[in-house]
């Protein structure tokens, strides 16, 4: 059976119609939506000889046995923010399941070929991202966090993942499936502006972000707003607002590459006739080089004690969340950009903002690559997500010649 780029574009609009609305797609993780795309995507492979289950994390895994143990993998993730676009996530997976499909129909593979759809890669219900991959990854090591984890709801994550045959004492039992694991390959569309940019439809990922995530509580002193004069004030959400503006001028300075957002600011009492006492300030800093991630954070506190002292009010931090810059594997670069341009003509390498499931496969030592592919208006994570069709055709094409290569690559070793 040749491969059919046109059937993965079919497959994911009928995916969108199953598991979407007027809003976008829901297909959230730990939900009867999700559970719903998963069934859905169980049926695409029926019928092809292929070995399923589902492991401890809740991640599922088609296996077609080749004649090696040595095991190529596929994978992506098919859960969604809420209100998402159509192509996040669900493109990795429908992508993987026709290349799976080409790769079967030829007959037994020189190594092993596995898709894997990773558990709940967005963390949209209960906010922890990447945890069915850092799970088999080894990475998961804030179970003891994750046991106080609710939702808008106050369900606990143990009690939802139960809800699904999911225990998270042994999430980490999962680790097992990547016992053999030679390659891991993920495609995925670019969910910013540069390839758009360039009118290029394809990319290769140099590697993902670091990503520095801080709650920084600025504290002043609540006083009445008619009688307080100017020069009397202790205003927290003037420490904060002079942050937000400084965070500019940061990642200026640090160069290409360089992002840093102030996502959120909530403020005490927060009444209009009140100066501020209190302002909770959310800050995310990313880049692909660790040196230059940390002098970013550095210069930010600094910055924020300067301001603190301008304004008279006092400053803390506490880290939310880190991760450390993922370099994806040279020699399967070289690949992605071989397959790239054997299919799109031309190829560009760059770094990756967001997050991936691909990093925590790096992460646990095992060699990936990605693909991006082109986004309209680099919009993602909302109903106006798209891509043009001859440029998901395009893709699926050279996921397909990446996973040729590398089979062949693996094989060789």
């Amino acid at each position: 059976m040749p491969l059919q780029p046109s059937r993965t574009i079919d497959e994911l609009h009928e995916l969108r119609e199953l598991t979407g609305d007027e809003n976008g797609a829901q297909r959230v993780a730990w939900t009867h939506t999700w559970e719903r795309a998963r069934k859905w995507l169980r049926g695409k492979l029926d019928g092809l000889g292929l070995e399923a289950e589902i492991d401890e994390a809740g991640n599922q895994w088609w296996t077609l046995r080749g004649r090696s143990d040595r095991a190529v993998l596929i994978g992506g993730h098919i859960d969604s923010v809420p209100n998402g676009g159509w192509l996040d996530g669900a493109l990795n997976v429908v992508a993987g399941v026709e290349v799976l499909r080409r790769i079967a129909e030829e007959g037994e593979p020189a190594t092993t070929v596995r898709l894997v759809n990773w558990a709940d890669e967005e963390g949209a219900r209960f906010g922890r991202s990447l945890f069915g991959s850092s799970a088999a990854a080894g990475s998961m090591a804030d179970q003891d966090e994750l046991r106080e984890r609710k939702d808008a709801n106050g369900v606990l994550l143990p009690d939802a993942l139960r809800d699904h045959d999911v225990d998270l004492d042994r999430a980490l039992d999962a680790r097992r499936q990547l016992e053999g694991a030679a390659a891991y390959l993920e495609l995925h569309i670019e969910q910013g502006p540069v390839l758009e940019s360039m009118d290029l439809p394809l990319g290769v990922v140099l590697g993902t972000f670091g990503v520095e995530r801080h709650g920084i509580t600025w504290t002043g002193q609540a006083a009445h707003a008619g009688s307080t004069p100017m020069d009397k004030r202790r205003d927290a959400l003037a420490g904060a607002a002079k942050l937000a503006l400084e965070l500019r001028g940061i990642a200026k300075r640090t160069g290409e590459g360089a992002v840093c957002t102030s996502g959120n600011v909530v403020c005490r009492p927060g009444i209009v006739t009140s100066v501020v006492e209190t302002a909770e300030q959310l800050l995310d800093q990313r880049h692909l080089d660790a040196g230059k991630l940390a002098s970013m954070l550095a210069e930010a506190k600094e910055a924020s004690e300067r301001f603190a002292r301008e304004e008279n009010v006092g400053v803390a931090w506490k880290r939310i969340w880190a991760i450390e810059p993922i370099l994806f594997d040279d020699d399967l670069i070289e690949l992605a950009d071989g397959a790239v341009r054997e299919v799109a003509g031309t190829s560009r390498r760059l770094p990756s903002g967001p997050l991936h499931d691909a990093a925590e496969v790096s992460r646990a030592g095992i060699p990936t690559v990605m693909l991006f592919v082109q986004s309209l208006r680099g919009l993602s994570h909302t109903k106006l997500e798209d891509t043009r069709t001859e440029h998901l055709e395009l893709s699926v094409q050279a996921l397909d010649r990446l996973a040729t290569k590398t089979i062949e690559r693996v094989a060789a070793d």
